[in-house]
């Protein structure tokens, strides 16, 4: 068996790719510097909790790295599904917390948007929507 690297064919399907890319490199910077990476999402870790970079370096790079990986290597439909409905429970989540917490700031409105596009590429090429 021959493992060939699924090149998108459509225009759907690289938008749907593009937000995998994006999604790569967010988990890359997460798993490589994680330190620069919690200052770009204004995250601070405190001297005595140095543990909380294991959280930036595993859980959120991992699953970033994981699905996007998967995404890029296997090119499925399910897994596009996969990547675009984790970008819009993230959406979701910083809206719940932008009417809930007080985190009504530029950034998460900037961040909400990005978030918002990465989840519409791959579901609008998995439901049909984009050719």
């Amino acid at each position: 068996m021959d493992f060939v690297f699924p090149w998108p064919t459509s225009q759907g399907e690289w938008l749907a790719w593009s937000s995998a890319v994006v999604t790569l490199a967010l988990g890359l910077v997460l798993f490589l510097a994680p330190k620069l990476a919690f200052r770009i999402l204004r995250l601070q870790v405190k001297p005595e909790k140095a543990a909380a970079i294991a959280e930036g370096r595993g859980r959120m790079s991992g699953f970033y790295l994981g699905v996007s990986l998967c995404c890029i290597l296997l090119a499925q439909p399910w897994l596009y599904m996969a990547l675009g409905f984790s970008w819009l429970f993230t959406a979701f989540g910083r809206l719940l917390s932008m009417m809930s917490d007080g985190a009504n700031t530029p950034f998460n409105w900037a961040s909400i948007i990005v978030e918002l596009v990465l989840a519409a590429l791959p579901l609008a090429f998995v439901f049909g929507f984009l050719p």
